[in-house]
């Protein structure tokens, strides 16, 4: 997904600041997961966070 919309993610979530340490929290278990199995990610883990928010909704 290319730039999902704030007002889209923001729904599922109380204010945009948790949604950045929703965005935040699940760029870190992206980033641990690939570096735990020694794998390079070509796109940022924040990216991948956000597309997979928007996925959910």
């Amino acid at each position: 997904m290319l730039n999902p919309n704030i007002g889209k993610l923001i729904t599922n979530t109380e204010n945009r600041y948790r949604l950045v340490i929703d965005i935040a929290h699940t760029a870190r278990k992206i980033s641990a997961k690939a570096e735990e199995k020694g794998e390079i990610i070509i796109e940022k883990p924040v990216s991948i966070a956000i597309d997979k928010l928007a996925s959910e909704i």
